[in-house]
């Protein structure tokens, strides 16, 4: 198994490369997922680019099989962003095109401003760049003490996923990671996310850049992302009506799609000139 030993604990990831010896040097696609998610979250997308791409899939530090930190752990947009950076040298890929959905779409935001010179694209799913306005989130450590992880579990399946929108399976797959996940690293995170303000920071970002939203979300509103879109220079921003925040899974075939149609328009290589589509 693929592991990286650093300085605050392990993290796991996994490289796919099924393309066919005559796709030459593909572009690496890294996904990032959100809070209390894994590598998991991205397996509906992985068939539209394995032919294409390597692609390189990793549990973000305290999900997966990657470690948990202790107390007093420093959870900051900069180690997170870090962790992406070490995960993509250990898979060979120096720049590579970024996918990330809540938490890890504000990490690519985070890696765009900081670190355009290792993107090839940024692609940021229900994301925020200003964490101040996610009431919902802000909500979770009254929400834990009234109803405990399980009532807690249960509140953001149905803020994730309107009903009937995933196989059974699927869903209590999904219930049942949730009410497993370590809480520290959720609150963590969320703490993370909600001292987070880019926006000041959004029009330095340079690279191709797509946002997919749904409408309504619970968590990350459509009116933040059509602001990040206005802010972000030549952003697309796509939205899914229908859609609450765990579009990533319950319009997986459908966002995948949009991002590699976005990667091929205006971020492959002999296209990183092209002009704004919206």
């Amino acid at each position: 198994m693929p592991f990286i030993n650093t300085r605050d604990g392990r993290l796991y990831y996994e490289v796919h490369d099924l393309t066919p010896p005559w796709v030459k040097s593909p572009a690496a696609v890294l996904f990032h997922h959100g809070i209390a998610a894994d590598r998991h979250h991205w397996s509906d997308w992985l068939p539209q680019f394995c032919t294409s791409n390597r692609i390189v899939v990793l549990d973000a530090r305290g999900s997966g099989l990657s470690g948990v930190p202790g107390p007093g752990f420093d959870w900051t947009l900069d180690q997170l962003a870090g962790d992406v950076l070490d995960v993509a040298q250990a898979a060979g890929a120096n720049r590579f095109h970024f996918v990330g959905d809540s938490i890890g779409g504000t990490v690519g935001l985070h890696l765009a401003i900081h670190m355009p010179d290792r993107l090839l694209s940024l692609t940021a799913a229900n994301c925020a760049a200003r964490g101040r306005e996610l009431r919902e989130i802000q909500g979770w450590p009254a929400l834990i003490d009234q109803r405990g992880q399980q009532g807690w579990a249960e509140e953001l399946l149905a803020r994730r996923f309107p009903p009937g929108s995933l196989p059974v399976p699927q869903h209590d797959w999904f219930a049942r990671q949730l009410e497993a996940f370590p809480l520290p690293v959720a609150l963590s995170l969320s703490h993370v996310m909600m001292h987070a303000d880019l926006t000041a920071e959004l029009p330095r970002i340079t690279v191709p850049t797509l946002l997919l939203c749904g409408e309504p979300a619970p968590f990350v509103p459509h009116t933040h992302m059509a602001e990040m879109r206005e802010l972000i220079p030549a952003a697309e921003l796509q939205h899914y009506a229908e859609a609450l925040d765990g579009l990533i899974i319950s319009h997986a075939q459908a966002c995948a799609l949009a991002t590699r149609a976005f990667h091929f328009r205006r971020a492959s290589p002999q296209r990183l000139d092209f002009p704004h589509v919206v």
